[in-house]
């Protein structure tokens, strides 16, 4: 026998030697122990009830959890979870039920561990935790035909002023339920009688409308929330479960600025309104959200980082820079306060962590606002900060954009090329930056060239063949575009920017006008709300002939976000209705966000305006 193995037995038969002799003294002589010389059924002496109490961890017990602990160290986890659920059973002790539960789910025998749980319950029918944890076991090992009665039994013995903060967890407890319409209907018959308790009616309705959500039925749990809301509009539960109802259902809109209208309206409600205005694009919106914000709170720095990204996006330069310089103040004054940056936990999308609470993108950001200002020196004082090797690549993309704007397109390409490739994807990353580079300053033939290397390389890569099809449109090499834009649709199905550039594409060149509609209403489907997706759809009713409803369309995307493009697009239909008045103020403004913008160019020479 192999060494390891007879010192493993021989410690196994030392234990239990151990606890056989630790019991003997009492099967011998019974469970109460007598003075020397008492007569047997004597009392005790007088003192003995100021004696310390002995622990309930005998010896007996001791050897046997020592024999638990060993078994599982040495991998035997099944022997080690029938010596500790014993042992629990004989000594009813809760820590013990729970050591069987994790023993049993390091072994991931989740039958096992859910047995344990029960005859924990069994032990102790007054155990809320022993019924927590039941639940959790049930939904983990998909068996909620089972989860009712343990879940009632819990919503009934939780004290009142836990009850509703319990309800509102629940939903979670069915994320992982293969049926979750069977778990909603299970969850709205159980949470009915809370429904109708003025205690708990709000988070009940608010739980059964999230728990029709996670079961894909967004018409019903939109129902619960408007019930949910007009019971309570100052809760903040109807108005976090609207946002989430939100861009599908538009009509969820009412409940989330109906509650922000609440004196007492929740400041985290408004900011997801405001991160759900900005996954939509709708940033005029969620900047007047933001500066409601700021002008309550404004010693929250996070919104004030927030607010100077979203006013860089509409390009408006000066009002970003004092936002961004606001919140630079505010991390300065309070670099640890927690909200220092909405993201100080999180990733970016290239994984890289975003450890200084928000002031490397700050940094950025006010490089970019002194781009758009044509304020190169103080662009490159801004990237002079920076010491953060984790953002190289994007600081040398903005000095290599720099560079490029002066002429300088062979340094600024190096630049880029030089940056040390820490992770395979950083290959794919600098790629894409250099084409980033050289679109920039319109050298389409160079970008095309690196896109199509990089595509290559990492061959099936939806992103790539999506940009190398937006240099493929402006060589004006449309098949190649075509071509490219259904591969990516064909590799990534939910790709609504694909359906939306070779709808657009289409559209503006008037070739097959009724699947360019098509095409774009699939987009919009996709991607419900989106301003540039919704100008699509507009300018292609315009060419097919439809000037009302383009109208309608085209100025639902402007007002959303006032994008140059939309602005162009907007100004022509106006134009052509007659609006002539309108169409030349919507065009200024759009030259003065971007004055270089190509499409705004192009639509005042074809319609000879001159502003």
């Amino acid at each position: 026998m192999p060494t390891y193995a007879l010192h493993r037995r021989r410690a196994l038969q030392t234990c239990r030697a151990l606890v056989f002799m630790a019991m003997l003294p009492g099967m011998m002589a019974g469970t109460s122990a007598q003075a020397p010389g008492a007569p047997r059924g004597a009392a005790a002496p007088a003192d003995a009830a100021s004696a310390p109490q002995r622990s309930a961890l005998d010896a007996p017990l001791f050897y046997q959890l020592l024999i638990g602990e060993i078994e599982l160290s040495t991998g035997e986890a099944g022997n080690a979870y029938a010596v500790l659920l014993d042992a629990a059973r004989r000594t009813r002790d809760e820590s013990l039920f729970k050591r069987s539960v994790d023993v049993a789910l390091q072994a991931r025998a989740g039958d096992q561990a859910l047995a344990a749980a029960r005859a924990w319950r069994q032990a102790l029918p007054e155990s809320l935790e022993a019924v927590r944890y039941e639940l959790q076991l049930l939904a983990a090992l998909n068996r909620s035909q089972e989860i009712a009665e343990p879940l009632k039994v819990l919503l009934a013995r939780t004290p009142d002023v836990e009850r509703s903060a319990l309800i509102a967890t629940l939903p979670r407890l069915f994320q992982r339920v293969v049926d979750k319409k069977q778990a909603a209907v299970m969850l709205e018959d159980l949470l009915q009688p809370y429904a109708e308790a003025p205690s708990t009616r709000t988070a009940a309705r608010v739980a059964i409308g999230r728990s029709w959500w996670l079961a894909a039925d967004a018409p019903r749990a939109l129902q619960h929330a408007e019930r949910a809301f007009a019971d309570d509009p100052a809760a903040p539960g109807p108005a976090l479960l609207a946002l989430e109802l939100l861009p599908a259902l538009p009509a969820a809109e009412r409940i989330v600025t109906g509650h922000l209208q609440q004196p007492t309206a929740d400041v985290a409600v408004r900011l997801a309104y405001v991160r759900a205005l900005g996954a939509s694009q709708r940033y005029v919106d969620a900047i007047a959200q933001l500066q409601s914000v700021t002008g309550s709170k404004p010693e929250l720095a996070a919104p004030w980082l927030t607010l100077g990204a979203l006013q860089l996006e509409l390009r408006q330069p000066r009002d970003a820079e004092r936002s961004l310089q606001r919140f630079l103040a505010l991390r300065a004054a309070s670099p640890d306060a927690p909200g220092a940056s909405p993201d100080d936990d999180d990733e970016d999308d290239s994984g890289r962590g975003s450890d200084d609470g928000g002031q490397t993108q700050a940094w950025l950001m006010l490089a970019q606002a002194a781009e758009q200002r044509g304020d190169a020196k103080a662009a490159n004082a801004w990237l002079d900060k920076i010491d953060n090797p984790q953002r190289a690549l994007e600081v040398q993309t903005r000095r290599a954009i720099l560079l490029a704007r002066q002429g300088k397109v062979r340094e600024a390409r190096l630049l880029v090329q030089q940056v040390p490739e820490r992770r395979p994807e950083d290959a794919r990353a600098k790629m894409l930056a250099e084409s980033q580079v050289l679109r920039e300053v319109k050298r389409w033939n160079e970008a095309h060239a690196v896109l199509v290397a990089a595509s290559e390389r990492f061959p099936g890569d939806a992103d790539l063949l999506y940009e190398q099809a937006m240099v493929a449109e402006k060589l004006q090499r449309i098949d190649e575009m075509e071509r490219l834009l259904r591969q990516v649709i064909a590799i990534k199905p939910d790709h609504h920017h694909a359906y939306n550039a070779l709808g657009y594409s289409l559209a503006d060149r008037s070739l097959r006008l009724p699947e360019a509609q098509s095409l774009i209403r699939k987009a919009l489907e996709l991607a419900p709300g989106d301003p540039f997706i919704t100008d699509s759809l507009g300018w292609v009713e315009y060419r097919l002939g439809n000037r009302d409803e383009a109208l309608r369309l085209l100025r639902q995307a402007y007002a959303a976000r006032p994008d140059t493009e939309i602005a162009a697009h907007l100004g022509e239909v106006l134009w052509t209705t007659g609006a002539r008045d309108e169409a030349r103020r919507i065009w200024r403004e759009g030259r003065e966000r971007d004055a270089a913008n190509e499409v705004l160019r192009e639509t005042l020479t074809r319609l000879q305006v001159k502003l």
